[in-house]
C-alpha cells in the first residue's frame, strides 16, 4: 500500500519532506519531516512510518499544538493514558507538559506541529517511549 493511500482517503494533504535525519536520534523508527514556516510561527509536516514515535519530550514556555492531517496515533502526557488520534484531531499541549506522539504499530501517521512563540521558549527530549509500553496500547 501506498504512504498516501495509508495516510487515509484524501492522501497527504502536505508534502511528507525527507527523512527527519536532524532529529532521528529523538524518534524510534523512521520520521519525515517537511518545515512549512519558520517565520513568525514554526509549523512542521511530521509524517511517522507505522510504528514510529518521538521520545518523551517537554516544550518549555510556549506549548505545542498537534493538527492531525491523516493516518492513526497515539499521544499521551506522562501519568496518564495514550489517547488514539485521527485525522482531523487537535492537540493542545501546554508548556512544561512532558509527553510523546507517534504512529500505531501498524498505520502511517501526519500530523502539522505547531509552535507555539513565547519568549525563551526550548524544547528538551528525555528517554525512548519503552518498547514494553508502545506494545501495549
Amino acid at each position: 500500500m501506498s504512504k498516501e493511500k495509508d495516510l487515509g482517503q484524501g492522501g497527504m494533504i502536505f508534502e511528507m519532506g525527507k527523512p527527519n535525519d536532524a532529529f532521528a536520534q529523538y524518534f524510534d523508527g523512521q520520521s519525515y519531516l517537511n518545515m512549512l514556516s519558520l517565520e513568525r510561527v514554526v509549523i512542521g509536516n511530521v509524517t511517522f512510518e507505522p510504528g514510529c514515535r518521538n521520545h518523551w519530550h517537554i516544550h518549555h514556555k510556549g506549548g505545542q499544538i498537534l493538527l492531525v492531517t491523516g493516518g492513526e496515533g497515539w499521544y499521551q502526557e506522562w501519568g496518564k493514558p495514550a489517547q488514539k488520534l485521527k485525522a482531523g484531531d487537535v492537540v493542545n499541549i501546554p508548556p512544561e507538559v512532558k509527553h510523546w506522539h507517534g504512529a500505531t504499530k501498524d498505520s502511517w501517521f501526519a500530523h502539522l506541529a505547531v509552535e507555539v512563540p513565547a519568549k525563551d521558549a526550548s524544547n528538551e527530549w528525555c528517554e525512548a517511549v519503552s518498547e514494553e509500553d508502545y506494545m501495549n496500547l
